[in-house]
């Protein structure tokens, strides 16, 4: 097992990233796709997810295309400003203040920009980097491991002082969930694709990788919340993602 990273601060800091919009056939409905950008009071910035490739700004057809999304749903909204990048600048930020990158999973929506921001480690959980390649998307695994630093996560694990990363497998083999807390804020869960949006737990969390798990752990991380009278953010929420604060604004 490798070295575990540790945060020396405590979460100062949150910011949502706005990496694009997609419109998913069934419902219809429209998602938005983000990331999170964590500052602590010992000066670190934790990234958390990185959004679609960063292919999809110069040719969204490529989603369609060569990447077989086009039977999921498609791209609505996806530019230069949707990139991590892009989305760091807004927050005065540079790929290299980024101290730790963190996987939730390996979904074509969040590993798209994986392997841009070294020599900063990546968090994942270990058994989804056992995986041949990263899940990318459903019969189409393009996506080689980038050279990294990998750190594993295999179960529950503080990650510095108010910071816990939640293992959660049951939509992806490796799915983590996150829990911190705010000076002002307070407590946040941002649940990933744990639970994409409330609806999703009263479905049964059908289309999951391992629905039993997705239940079960959706339930105990909003037992979790519950009990530390947590803020969440759901991993894809249409009726949540129009009016939740993005970068440049933030939650202190």
């Amino acid at each position: 097992m490798m070295e575990q990273f540790a945060l020396r601060g405590k979460p100062l800091s949150l910011a949502v990233l706005d990496y694009g919009l997609f419109k998913v056939h069934s419902g219809p409905r429209i998602i938005g796709i983000c990331g999170f950008a964590i500052r602590t009071d010992a000066g670190e910035l934790v990234l958390i997810d990185t959004g679609f490739p960063g292919k999809y700004v110069t040719d969204p057809q490529a989603a369609t295309g060569e990447d077989g999304l086009g039977a999921f749903g498609e791209l609505l909204e996806i530019g230069p400003q949707n990139t991590p990048q892009a989305q760091l600048a807004l927050l005065g930020l540079r790929p290299s203040d980024v101290t730790l990158m963190i996987q939730s999973h390996t979904h074509i929506d969040h590993l798209g920009h994986m392997g841009a921001f070294a020599p900063a480690p990546i968090l994942i959980a270990k058994a989804e980097r056992d995986l041949p390649k990263p899940l990318y998307w459903s019969g189409g695994q393009k996506m080689d491991w980038p050279e990294a630093d990998y750190r594993l996560v295999t179960e529950d694990l503080t990650l510095g002082p108010d910071f816990e990363v939640l293992f959660c497998p049951g939509h992806a083999p490796g799915q983590l969930a996150f829990l911190l807390r705010l000076p002002q804020t307070g407590w946040m869960l941002l649940t990933s694709d744990a639970i994409s949006r409330p609806a999703e737990i009263d479905e049964g969390f059908a289309g999951s990788w391992n629905v039993p798990l997705a239940i079960h752990h959706g339930a105990r991380i909003m037992a979790l919340a519950r009990a530390r009278g947590a803020r969440v953010i759901y991993g894809h929420c249409p009726a949540q993602w129009p009016d939740l604060p993005k970068a440049p604004r933030c939650f202190t």
